[in-house]
Formats: structure tokens, sequence, C-alpha cells
């Protein structure tokens, strides 16, 4: 199945350990849950023996949203891109509810049928407005199913989008105004059903939340990771994107680390105590694991079975200038700090080398 299909969902990627964690579990369950809180914990965070730790940092933050959701509250996590927002709400999802596939992701171009239901156009002509012409949309689904709805970059939706949610979060009911019969002109939610929402603080003031809805989450600030939990999560993250491609290339942690040194300098602004200008693009993990990727990549499709700095420098500019103002001169600067301060250290120029 895997070789058909890029990626699975988290809760077919991770079915056996799920199926695992479920069997043990015997702990107290929340209406509607799969598995209980603490079990939730042990698949997000691992349990050091046969359950894999899928998120780097943040394990009190991860505490914390899962009561949250037991409680029915909602909950929106928000942080600098790269923070593993949407994959702590991707795991989260799968634990609890068993899918995680119930998502809206947020755009100028949602519009409020996107979220909750839309129409079968030849049925409606035909019959008129009832349940079977209905087309349910992620919201409908999860409130029917009892299941949680992720709601992907929440705020580049239009607020009026944004706020179809309040009167669900508030009354867990769903008005279908258009059916007249009375006992199908509402949707009662089920025991599980709730939202994850995420939000990039880069994206602030792209469409600010209104008091109301914000009033209706709990807000939770994934933090960045530390240069040494950045790499690691690099060097795992990478490795199993390449053995899905099955591409065999040595990955040494002393080059990972250099790639990580590089994205938290440029990030920070700063290189061994001397100030650089930060560039505009986010410069998230997700990006230095494209970078790995493709180096390495390049090494497997031209005869390199170890990626070396210089593999990495081929790459890094592609994810640095974005087509910004200025990011090329700001790169480039970085650059020449670089050659000034380590260029008698021969991984550091190797990596310049390719660059």
């Amino acid at each position: 199945m895997t070789s058909a299909v890029q990626r699975l969902p988290a809760e077919q990627r991770y079915a056996e350990e799920l199926a695992a964690l479920l069997t043990a579990d015997q702990g107290p369950r929340p209406g509607g849950w799969r598995l209980s809180p603490r079990a939730v914990r042990s698949f997000v965070l691992g349990d050091g023996d046969r359950i894999s730790r899928k998120i780097e940092g943040n394990d009190a933050l991860v505490e914390r949203a899962i009561v949250t959701l037991s409680g029915g509250r909602g909950l929106l996590l928000a942080g600098e891109p790269g923070t593993a927002k949407s994959l702590l709400s991707e795991l989260l999802a799968a634990a609890i509810s068993g899918c995680s596939t119930l998502t809206v992701q947020g755009g100028a171009g949602v519009v409020e049928e996107h979220i909750r239901y839309g129409w079968n156009y030849a049925l409606l002509l035909r019959d008129g407005p009832n349940q079977k012409a209905l087309v349910p949309g992620p919201l409908y689904a999860a409130m029917a199913g009892g299941q949680l709805l992720r709601f992907e970059e929440i705020t580049r939706c239009a607020t009026e989008v944004q706020d179809c949610l309040i009167p669900v979060l508030s009354d867990r009911i769903l008005h279908l105004p258009e059916l007249k019969d009375e006992q199908d002109a509402w949707l009662l939610s089920r025991p599980g059903f709730n939202v994850i929402a995420t939000a990039n603080l880069r994206d602030r003031g792209v469409n600010e939340m209104s008091a109301a809805l914000k009033r209706r989450f709990n807000f939770e600030l994934m933090q960045a990771l530390g240069r040494r939990e950045q790499a690691a999560l690099i060097a795992r993250e990478a490795r199993r994107q390449l053995d899905e491609q099955a591409i065999e290339v040595e990955l040494p942690g002393e080059v990972i680390e250099l790639l990580a040194t590089v994205f938290d300098e440029l990030k920070r602004g700063e290189a061994a105590g001397v100030a650089v200008e930060r560039p505009a693009t986010a410069l998230s993990t997700a990006e230095a694991i494209g970078v790995v990727c493709n180096a390495a990549s390049h090494c497997w499709y031209f005869g390199s079975s170890r990626l070396m700095p210089r593999h990495l420098g081929q790459f890094v500019a592609g994810a640095v200038v974005q087509g910004e103002a200025g990011d090329a001169e700001r790169f480039a600067a970085y650059l020449r700090l670089l050659r000034q301060q380590r260029a008698g250290l021969a991984e550091w120029q190797d990596f310049l080398d390719g660059c």
C-alpha cells in the first residue's frame, strides 16, 4: 500500500502503534475518544519502548492540548512556520478520533459551504432541499461522527468564514435552515466532536480572529526547537522520506548539524556573535528537511553514497531565497561572514564551496 501513495495519514502510517495502545489501554476515556488521554500522550511523545516519539520538545504543551480537548474546549495551535503545528493536530486527531482527514485548509477562496455542507444540485433541483441532496462538509461529518475537525491556517480565511464556527463551538449545534422538516433542521454534535485550529504567527493580521471566536479556543504557542533537537528532527524525517523512496544515502550527524546551524543563525540574525540581516523567508524545519532530501537525492542519482556539506550548499540558496526582495543579498552577506569566520574549518569550507 505504501508503494502506491506518497504519504499515508497518521492513523494508517502508525496503525500498528495505535492498535497496540488500544489493546493495552485501561485508562478512563472522555466521551467519543478511542484512547485515554494517557495513551494519546504516549502516541505523540512515545513510551520509550514500542511507541515512537513523533514530536520533539513541547511536552508540557502536548499534555495541555490533550486536557483542553478532553474538556470540550476548542484548541488553537499558534506559532512560527515549522513548529509542527499541523503535525501535532494530525497526530491528536488520529489518536483521539481514529481519523485525521476531516480537514479544512484555510485560504482566501474558502467559503462557508466548503466547511459546513453543500448540495448535490441535480437532486436539489429535482426534489428540493432534503437530506439526500445534502453533501456533508468536514464540519458536518465531524459533528455527525463525533470526531475532531482540523482547521489549518484559520487566519487565512475571511473573518465571516471563521465566525461560522462560533455557534457550533458554543451550542454544539449546526443549523440547516434550508431543510423544512424540523427534525432535520439542525445537527446535534456527537460526543468526541471538537475543533483543532492552527495559525501561523507570520500571518498575524491577514484576517484577525474576532474576539468572540477567540473566546471559544484555548491558545497554545508552539515553541521553536533548539538547534540539537532540530537537527535530530531533520535527520529522522529526512531518513524516513528517503527510505520511502528507496534512496540509500548516508546522512552523517555532523553534516545535518551544520545545516541546522545555518538555519538557526539565519533565523536569529546572528552568527558567532556577529549580527546578520535576517531573510524574509520563514526557514522552517520542513524546508531544512527538503534541503537534505534534495541533496541526498542528488547524491543517489549522480553517484555518491554519502551526504557531504557541499551537497547541502547546492540547495540551501533555493530554500533561503524565495523571491523576496533583498534575500539574495542577505544570504550572500551571510556567506561572506562565514568565509571570514570559518574558512579554516574543513566542513564549513566544503559547504561554502558548494554554495
